[in-house]
């Protein structure tokens, strides 16, 4: 079985996830697509007071109803205790997936041989990237990498296609302070208004 796992904090989940989401999976053809917002990510701090469960509730809403292999998990939510990779994908291993594709932006590539158990990752799973207009200038030190990762753990990397959307949920909260919200869903939005999140008004 061949899936795909699409990781982050989502706070709030954007239309440059969506699609980034939408690529990787038309360009892989997975059988099942896993979208799974960490509990307590390792190697950064939530930057809002957002609760896990709104994080997920507007994770399913942004990417619901795109198809129905895409499912919005909350394996990692569920385990608790920081989101390590590398449990998330024997998690699927030890459920009969044989192939499994990481989906991961450039800031992750560079620095994945810092994470917990990369020889555990790189050696079950092909790692995608993908580049955003801003990473033009790590074109060389991205090479560098993925040559060191190939190198050292025999890894499988793959560029995706089509570049992502030059967006940041922080750059999103920070916008959604001044009115601005054209980079989120309808549902995503309404979510966000009608519980007050990220300091707006209910009553808009």
């Amino acid at each position: 079985m061949r899936i795909g796992i699409f990781g982050g904090t989502f706070d709030p989940p954007h239309i440059g996830h969506i699609n980034a989401l939408k690529t990787f999976f038309e360009e892989f053809e997975f059988d099942s697509l896993y979208v799974i917002p960490v509990f307590v990510p390792p190697h950064k701090a939530l930057k809002s007071d957002v609760s896990t469960e709104d994080r997920l509730n507007m994770s399913r809403l942004a990417f619901g109803g795109i198809s129905d292999k895409i499912v919005v998990s909350d394996l990692e939510i569920k385990r608790r205790g920081k989101s390590y990779t590398a449990d998330t994908i024997r998690h699927f291993k030890e459920q009969g997936c044989d192939e499994i594709y990481f989906l991961c932006g450039t800031d992750m590539l560079l620095t994945l041989d810092m994470w917990y158990k990369p020889d555990y990752i790189f050696s079950n799973a092909k790692i995608v990237f993908a580049r955003r207009e801003s990473d033009s200038d790590n074109t060389e030190k991205i090479a560098e990498k993925i040559k060191m990762y190939k190198e050292i753990f025999s890894a499988e990397i793959i560029e995706m296609k089509t570049k992502v959307l030059e967006i940041s949920s922080t750059q999103i909260r920070e916008g959604l302070e001044q009115g601005v919200s054209e980079y989120l869903s309808p549902s995503v939005l309404d979510y966000i208004f009608e519980h007050g999140l990220y300091g707006l008004n209910k009553d808009r």
